[in-house]
């Protein structure tokens, strides 16, 4: 990552910025390491055409925004976070998705992305309320949701297709009001 990089926001250990297709190569080299670490929960694009595609979606579309959490130290890209469907008028949601990397798994750059993105959110994009459905299993994403301030508000059954099958999910939120 060069010098003059522009991050959205900055914490002590990391910057939060938007995907770029000149990340392909990078990003999709972390989730080859990274393969152990996301199954069963996380599938990210692992090849050129794919990170293309889905890159693509996340700057374009309107309703989704993607941003990746890079070591200010020049560690480089530490996972990723992406707010899909946003709901503008009166509901103002969106609901998060992210996933670490390998090698800064455990090291609390993603906690400390995560609140930036929230921030963010809640700030120059004007959300209110953003939502993260986890499966139950998945307890380092739920540790991770705890720790930025979502509450867990429920349960919904055969919620999302996963990893060949319908998945419950836990509900958790966070409103920005509720921000701490």
């Amino acid at each position: 990552m060069s010098e003059n990089v522009r991050y959205l926001a900055e914490g002590p250990r990391v910057g939060i910025r938007h995907f770029t297709p000149g990340d392909g190569a990078e990003f999709t080299a972390r989730v080859w390491e990274s393969k152990e670490l996301h199954h069963p929960w996380l599938f990210p694009p692992d090849n050129a055409a794919a990170y293309a595609a889905y890159a693509g979606r996340l700057i374009e579309d309107p309703t989704r925004v993607g941003f990746l959490v890079c070591e200010r130290d020049g560690g480089g890209i530490a996972g990723f976070i992406n707010i899909n469907n946003i709901v503008e008028g009166a509901f103002l949601c969106g609901a998060l998705g992210y996933g670490a990397f390998a090698h800064a798994a455990g090291r609390g750059l993603m906690s400390e992305g995560l609140g930036l993105v929230v921030d963010h959110a809640f700030t120059a994009m004007g959300l209110h309320r953003l939502e993260i459905n986890v499966q139950p299993l998945n307890t380092a994403s739920i540790a991770l949701a705890r720790r930025c301030g979502f509450r867990l508000e429920g349960f919904s059954p055969d919620f999302l297709h996963v990893d060949g099958a319908w998945r419950d999910h836990e509900r958790w939120a966070l409103t920005a009001p509720g921000r701490r």
